[in-house]
């Protein structure tokens, strides 16, 4: 699956059992942070989004989680929602099934194990966005929601600019997006541009910034059958 910045509706149509987008007719984004927590960059998005009264989903690696437990604990702890994004950050077309569970199953055990009153949950993303059929199968009977995107800023690209970035989100962004950046050290030099703008222009245009919540199926997304192989 390549990368569009704006997700193509060709592809949101053929793969129908991941969320792209969370339907709404009011003005409310989803925006999503991959690859922390990170000490420093998690927090200064904390702070970022703490300044104007948003709500993200924060994507973890199992790994790092272990690594920087308390990042992780105020994740949460400011009311944002949390998703796995497995141990090592596997690319799934590269690893079997059996490793692909079970690594995913190594982060949602780590962020149980240094969350404080409450669960993992079960918000999951691909790392890269490439994940085999089997694997995405596998992991929806285990109660997972894949969530994907709708925009993505292109943040951990070195050659993109941050001017550009920008332009990527305020240019593709509509009611019920939902928005990729990456609370990473690769990320960084766009991120920490881009996000306070990004916030400005979605507070000047009366967007709300929500997290990603987790009924089963989530409000107004029904999930298809899944293709035979």
């Amino acid at each position: 699956m390549s990368l569009w910045v704006k997700t193509n509706r060709f592809v949101k149509t053929i793969f129908p059992n991941y969320i792209w987008a969370i339907p709404t007719d009011s003005k409310e984004v989803f925006l999503t942070f991959d690859d922390g927590p990170i000490p420093e960059i998690t927090e200064w998005v904390l702070h970022q989004l703490e300044q104007y009264n948003a709500k993200a989903t924060f994507f973890c690696i199992g790994d790092n989680i272990q690594k920087h437990p308390a990042v992780f604990q105020k994740v949460t702890a400011q009311g944002h929602a949390i998703g796995n994004h497995t141990f090592n950050h596997l690319k799934g077309w590269k690893v079997s099934l059996e490793d692909y569970i079970e690594n995913t199953k190594k982060c949602s055990v780590t962020m149980a194990n240094h969350l404080q009153n409450s669960e993992p949950g079960h918000l999951f993303r691909p790392p890269y966005g490439k994940i085999k059929r089997a694997q995405a199968k596998a992991l929806r009977h285990l109660g997972y929601k894949i969530i994907m995107w709708d925009v993505i800023s292109m943040d951990f690209d070195a050659s993109v600019s941050p001017e550009k970035c920008l332009e990527n989100v305020i240019k593709n962004v509509e009611n019920g997006s939902i928005i990729v950046f990456h609370d990473s050290v690769k990320a960084w030099k766009n991120l920490e541009y881009v996000l306070p703008k990004t916030l400005e222009f979605l507070q000047e245009k009366g967007f709300v910034c929500s997290k990603i919540n987790e009924p089963s199926p989530l409000d107004g997304i029904t999930i298809a059958p899944e293709p035979k192989q």
